[in-house]
C-alpha cells in the first residue's frame, strides 16, 4: 500500500491576499516563491526546502479551531511580537502553556482569521517572564468534554525524528 510520505504544503483561504502576504513575510519571515500562473489570486511561500505555505483568496467561511503548527526557532521573540499585535486567540484552545514534551504553543490569528499554531522545539530556552504572563498558563488545555478516544501516551510529542 503506498502511504503518505511527508506534507509538501498547506494552503490557507484568505480574504485579502496582500495583507496576508505581508503578514506571513514580515511578521512570520516567509520567504515569496514564485506560484503557477492561476487565474485567481494566490502567493506561495517557502518554510523549508520541502515545505511550503500556499495562500488563496477566496470567500470561504475560516474555522473556528482548525489550524496549522508552524515551530518557530525564537519563541520568545515570536511571542513578544504576537503579543504586541494583539493576535494571541485564547478562545479555541487556551492560553499559550508549555506541552508535557518541553515545546511551548500559542495560538494566533492571521489578517484572514485563519488560526496558527506556533510552537518551540522541546529543548528551546524560554524566557521566564513568559511564564509569569497574564496569555500564560500551566497544564494541558481541557475542554470539559471528559472524550478520551484516539491514540495518546503521556510520552507523546510533536516532535518526531528531531
Amino acid at each position: 500500500m503506498a502511504k503518505i510520505t511527508r506534507i509538501n504544503h498547506v494552503t490557507l483561504v484568505v480574504n485579502q491576499l496582500e495583507e496576508a502576504a505581508e503578514f506571513y513575510e514580515k511578521e512570520m519571515g516567509l520567504e515569496p516563491l514564485a506560484a503557477f500562473v492561476f487565474d485567481y489570486p494566490t502567493a506561495f511561500f517557502k518554510i523549508t526546502e520541502d515545505q511550503q505555505l500556499h495562500l488563496t483568496e477566496w470567500e470561504d467561511e475560516q474555522s473556528f479551531r482548525g489550524h496549522i503548527c508552524v515551530m518557530v526557532d525564537d519563541f520568545n521573540t515570536m511571542f513578544r511580537r504576537c503579543k504586541e499585535l494583539g493576535i494571541i486567540d485564547i478562545a479555541p484552545w487556551g492560553k499559550v502553556r508549555r506541552l508535557p514534551d518541553g515545546a511551548m504553543q500559542m495560538f494566533v490569528r492571521d489578517p484572514s482569521d485563519n488560526l496558527v499554531e506556533i510552537s518551540s522545539h522541546p529543548t528551546a530556552e524560554i524566557d521566564p517572564a513568559i511564564f509569569e504572563d497574564e496569555l500564560y498558563q500551566d497544564g494541558l488545555y481541557v475542554s470539559g468534554r471528559n472524550d478520551f478516544r484516539g491514540y495518546k501516551s503521556e510520552n507523546a510529542t510533536l516532535y518526531h525524528g528531531e
